[in-house]
Formats: structure tokens, C-alpha cells, sequence
């Protein structure tokens, strides 16, 4: 007896002496949790319905059946949904841990004769029950957490839809726009074929020099050599498209045919009042927010598990029993024992458990940061490049109406003989830049307006967008 009254006082200096000194906070700041989902934390309150709703405001239903497409087949769309059955199921077994358990149990046996007690058969039924009473809140911490991971999966997951969403859209809307220089390059090619000819006939009457004749045929197999090139980029960009959206390509060539080659102007933005509206509501940032919160939790329930534990445990059952002499029946039940557990020495394992849950809140409280500052220069960078080209749109517009004209006086003085066709070809050359300089900056402005549309999380509320009830709710 003394010998194991020494050794438990060995054992609780031991304890103590592993104890850290301060225990460290395990509630992250406040203005590190966001929203949470019910209070319009995500963009489209994370229904995809809400998110096809969006972008129906470009008024192009081949783009909603293009992104509808590329969700159904998108392996990080399907692989985020994983995620959150799992942390769903990783919850509910957390909350599981908060409930008594019951298990039953039956057994046969047969045994022979020994005095006094004679052979036969023997049956038994019983039904156990225990419970852990979460004193402490260990269990209730590691419910909580589960929850939030949960949570976090939920956001990813809708990450993945507006990724896709977005990327499908800017492949679109880059086939548009190749499209649109095809059809500006067809036309000057067209052009550069009738200068050719008419230069031939005036070479051939012996008005202009050879030489103006081979430039001009130069010119014109520059023409069909830009026409080829786009055609093989528009073509690339349709191959791309079928491998975003697992369309057949005949299909999707066919419904292509239908749109204009324009592209379109993107809704308009509230850039006054985007900022400070955004940030909440990027998935990533709340989704790092629950693993903030998640993390805190795992640092109490570690801390409340190196305190007592409680638990309370009985069974019930039914004995039968079967000999040369008969048979009868014995109940029996018990309540108990009412069991606390005192921690006095581990190795060393609970103090390194919670070093190491410590060590985890802190690095991802590092990537929350890391992830808010990421999330405000995207903004900010998107916005910029917003502002920048719309600054550039009017010159580029005044730029093409001024070669434009240039172009057809050059036209009117090469064919009455007071232009050289060099002078010609440099005003087609210009007009064709400022041609190709707008449609890129129209691209330019798509691709920021798609960009910001990321970097804002999945959109931002407009005012040309009216509030709709969504149809279909988060898997």
C-alpha cells in the first residue's frame, strides 16, 4: 500500500510538472469569424440556383447551358461534394459522441454435469448501456468543430461551382471574341483580294509597276494566312469548350452558329461600394474562418481531456437455462458503476496533444490571414483593371472611326491614282490594329469583369439584379 501511495505522488509531480504554465486562449479574435450561413455569409447564398439566376443577367441561355454542363462534369465539383459528405459524416459521428451507447448481445452454450450444478443448456440476452458524461465539454468541442468543417466543406464546395462557372465563361466569351477578329480579318482579307485584282488590271494596262502587283499579292496572302490562324485558335477554343462541358462538339458547333460573333457588355458594377461588400462573402475566406474557429474548438476539447472523465455504464439480462431436470428463467439488471477516471501519468501524450492542437490553431490562423490579404488584392487588382480599360475604351473607339476614314480615303486616292498601294496597305494596317486593339480590350474587359466576378467570391449584388428565391438548395 505505501509502495503505491508513492507512486501516485511520484505521478502527479510528474503531471504537474509537464503542465504548460499558461493555458493558451482558444477563441480566435472576433473579427476573424465570418457569418455564419444562414446570414448571407456566401454569394448566392450558395444555391446553385441563385448562381445560374446571376448570370442570366447576361441574357445569353447558351451561357447558362454552357455552365450548367460544365458543372455536371467538373471533377472538382463533384470531388468538393465528396468533401462534404465525408465532413458530414465525421459530425454526426462527433455528435454521436455526446450520446449514451447501447449494445446487445445473445450467447448459447452447452456444458456438461458438475457437482452440484447439472449440465444442459445455457441462453443468454443482454442489453448494455454507458455513457460519458462530457463534463468538461470535450465532446461538445469536437461536435463543434466537426460543424464547422462541415461549414468550411459547404463553402469549398460552392468555390468549386463559381470556379467553374467562371472559367467556362471566360472560355466562352474567348471563342466570342476570336470569332469577332475572324470576321473582321474575312473582311479585310475580302478587301485585300479586290485590291490585288484591281491592281493587276491597272499592271497589266501598263498604269502601275510590277512591283505594285506583287505587293499586293503579298498582302492578300497576309490576309488569308491571319484568316487561317484565327481559324485554327477559334477551333481550339471549341475544343476546349467540349472538354469543360462534355458536350458533343457537333452539338456545340451547331448551337455556336446561332450567336452573334459580338461580344457582349458586361453588367454593370457598383465599384463604389464593392470592396467592403466582398470580402465576407468569398468562400475561401469563410471557409478559412471555420477552420479558425474549428481549430479553437480542437484546442478546448485537448485541454478538457486532460481533466476527469465521468461515465456511467448498466446492463440488462435475460439467462435461460435448460437441464435433464427442467427449465427456468433468471432476469437480472444493473445500474453502474459510476466510474471517474483521474489522469495522473501518460508518457507525456496529453501535454504533446496539445502542443500539437496549439501548433495547428496557429498556422491556420497564419493561412486565414494570409487568405483575407489575398482576397482584398484580388479585389483591388480586378477593379483596377476595370477602371484602366474602360479609361482606354473611348480612345480605342476614336482611334478605330479615325482609321476607318483614313482607310477609305486611301481607298478613293489608290483607285483615282493619287496614292501609292504602299500608302494604301499602311492605312489598312492601321485600321485593322485599332480594329484588333478594340475587340482585345473588349476581351480585356470581359475577362476583368470575370475576374472581379472570382475575386468577389461569385458575384456582387447589382442594381440591375433583383432578388430571386432559389429553387435548389446546397447538396
Amino acid at each position: 500500500m505505501l509502495l503505491l501511495v508513492c507512486m501516485q505522488l511520484y505521478g502527479c509531480s510528474i503531471t504537474n510538472a509537464l503542465l504548460p504554465t499558461a493555458k493558451p486562449d482558444p477563441t480566435p479574435p472576433a473579427q476573424w469569424i465570418a457569418p455564419m450561413p444562414g446570414e448571407g455569409a456566401l454569394a448566392h447564398d450558395g444555391q446553385v440556383s441563385a448562381l445560374a439566376d446571376w448570370w442570366r443577367q447576361q441574357q445569353d441561355p447558351l451561357l447558362i447551358d454552357l455552365i450548367d454542363a460544365a458543372q455536371n462534369v467538373s471533377t472538382s465539383v463533384s470531388a468538393a461534394r465528396s468533401r462534404i459528405e465525408q465532413a458530414n459524416a465525421e459530425r454526426l459521428a462527433a455528435n454521436g459522441a455526446l450520446l449514451p451507447t447501447m449494445d446487445a448481445g445473445v450467447s448459447a452454450q452447452r456444458r456438461s454435469a458438475f457437482p452440484p450444478f447439472p449440465g444442459g443448456n445455457v441462453y443468454q440476452g443482454s442489453l448494455q448501456a454507458s455513457w460519458e458524461i462530457d463534463l468538461f465539454g470535450a465532446n461538445r468541442m469536437a461536435r463543434d468543430a466537426a460543424q464547422r468543417r462541415a461549414q468550411g466543406a459547404e463553402a469549398n464546395w460552392h468555390e468549386a461551382r463559381v470556379s467553374v462557372a467562371a472559367e467556362t465563361a471566360n472560355q466562352y466569351f474567348a471563342l466570342r471574341g476570336c470569332r469577332h477578329l475572324l470576321t473582321i480579318s474575312e473582311v479585310d482579307a475580302a478587301s485585300r483580294t479586290e485590291i490585288t485584282r484591281l491592281t493587276e488590271l491597272a499592271v497589266n494596262a501598263g498604269f502601275q509597276a510590277p512591283a505594285n502587283s506583287a505587293l499586293a499579292r503579298a498582302s492578300e496572302a497576309e490576309g488569308r494566312s491571319r484568316v487561317t490562324a484565327l481559324r485554327a485558335q477559334c477551333d481550339v477554343d471549341i475544343k476546349a469548350l467540349v472538354m469543360l462541358t462534355g458536350l458533343d462538339e457537333r452539338d456545340l458547333r451547331a448551337k455556336l452558329d446561332s450567336v452573334p460573333a459580338a461580344l457582349p457588355l458586361p453588367t454593370p458594377v457598383p465599384l463604389a461600394t464593392l470592396p467592403a461588400a466582398t470580402l465576407a462573402q468569398r468562400p475561401d475566406v469563410y471557409a478559412a474562418a471555420q477552420q479558425v474557429a474549428a481549430a479553437s474548438n480542437d484546442v478546448g476539447s485537448v485541454e478538457a481531456r486532460r481533466y476527469p472523465r465521468l461515465s456511467l455504464s448498466g446492463n440488462i439480462g435475460r439467462n435461460r437455462f435448460e437441464t435433464g431436470d427442467g427449465a427456468f428463467n433468471l432476469n437480472s439488471w444493473t445500474v453502474g458503476p459510476v466510474a471517474l477516471s483521474l489522469p495522473i501519468f501518460d508518457g507525456n501524450r496529453r501535454r504533446a496533444n496539445m502542443a500539437a492542437a496549439v501548433a495547428r490553431y496557429e498556422e491556420v490562423a497564419s493561412e486565414y490571414r494570409a487568405t483575407v490579404r489575398r482576397a482584398v488584392r484580388e479585389v483591388e487588382e480586378s477593379l483596377v483593371n476595370l477602371d484602366s480599360i474602360a479609361a482606354r475604351s473611348n480612345d480605342a473607339q476614336i482611334a478605330i472611326d479615325g482609321f476607318m476614314t483614313s482607310l477609305e480615303a486611301a481607298k478613293l486616292r489608290y483607285e483615282k491614282g493619287f496614292d501609292s498601294l504602299i500608302d494604301l496597305e499602311e492605312a489598312r494596317r492601321s485600321k485593322l490594329g485599332a480594329e484588333t486593339a478594340l475587340v482585345n480590350l473588349q476581351r480585356e474587359r470581359i475577362a476583368a469583369w470575370i475576374g472581379l466576378y472570382r475575386a468577389a467570391g461569385g458575384g456582387w449584388q447589382s442594381p440591375t439584379y433583383s432578388d430571386k428565391t432559389p429553387s435548389e438548395s446546397k447538396p
